[in-house]
């Protein structure tokens, strides 16, 4: 399959090799390196810079974004910036009053509030105090959710809400943690692929790996958890397969999306679950995976 692969890359480098360079690869800037010369009076710093004798610099190492006159440099490394409308996995933290606090690797604690959850049944009606109550039994320290940002506090915490049922408590599956600038935003962050998953690619860098979810349990506000059913042997390793193949698109900093992780998959099936851990096959597999999202682009492109 590689072999056959490398000959088709081969007889096509000359058409393909083009589109990368113009569309995927971006000057890495230097902390303390010149991002705009003094010349070019006519800019707006923004976050990650600084004016040194006129000239704009760079504060972090990361690429540069311009929108009209403002620039700035978003760093290649750093805590999850939420924006109103994007899908998260968190942990609960702490229960307080009328409201949990979540983990969701942003430099604050987020904040899920009691009047922004599904009550169980579905219920539409004002939080009393029974419920305020009751909020341990809905969510408790340590639980998984995934959610929805609503809101952004002035001080930068962010305000969640569950009341979508495809939102709530996370059952049994594999959590895996990677970087927020890896995971690529996209319309739909829930995935039910083809050879028996289900994925939850969190734009703040947490990604839910489990069994298929099917919506069969009824509408219960989200809180339903179900430990006891047992996961098949075949289903947890297809389960560790795609965990190993991201943690091999991102040792190669590669975007992480349903498109690239199906093609890691796919290129991953001539190793067993456990030698895709060795630093060999995790390259192989991110080289592989690549060549594919380089001919895909090159199709669509003409």
């Amino acid at each position: 399959m590689a072999q056959k692969i490398h000959i088709h890359s081969a007889s096509t480098s000359s058409r393909i090799r083009p589109l990368p360079t113009a569309q995927k690869y971006y000057k890495i800037f230097t902390p303390g390196e010149e991002v705009i010369k003094s010349a070019h009076t006519n800019f707006l710093r923004g976050h990650g810079t600084y004016e040194e004798k006129g000239d704009l610099k760079a504060s972090v190492a990361g690429v540069k974004e311009q929108v009209n006159k403002l620039i700035s440099v978003r760093p290649l490394k750093s805590r999850y910036n939420g924006q109103v409308g994007e899908v998260l996995v968190g942990r609960i933290m702490e229960v307080q009053q009328k409201r949990w606090k979540v983990d969701t690797n942003s430099r604050l604690d987020s904040a899920l509030l009691l009047s922004s959850v599904n009550l169980p049944g579905g219920e539409l009606r004002r939080r009393s105090v029974e419920d305020q109550h009751m909020m341990r039994q809905y969510l408790r320290e340590g639980d998984l959710i995934s959610a929805e940002v609503q809101s952004v506090f002035t001080d930068g915490t962010l305000s969640l809400h569950t009341r979508s049922l495809k939102y709530g408590k996370l059952g049994q599956g594999i959590l895996v943690k990677v970087f927020p600038s890896l995971v690529k935003k996209c319309k739909l962050h829930f995935h039910n692929l083809l050879f028996g998953v289900s994925l939850i690619l969190g734009t703040n860098g947490y990604i839910w790996i489990s069994p298929p979810v099917t919506n069969s349990e009824g509408n219960e506000g989200g809180f339903v958890q179900n430990l006891e059913e047992v996961v098949s042997k075949d289903t947890r390793e297809v389960m560790g397969r795609v965990r190993n193949c991201i943690l091999a698109l991102v040792q190669s900093y590669m975007m992480l999306y349903d498109t690239s992780i199906v093609f890691a998959y796919e290129e991953s099936l001539k190793y067993s679950v456990h030698e895709l851990l060795l630093p060999e096959a995790m390259l192989d597999i991110a080289m592989l995976t690549q060549h594919r999202l380089g001919m895909l682009e090159d199709y669509e492109f003409n």
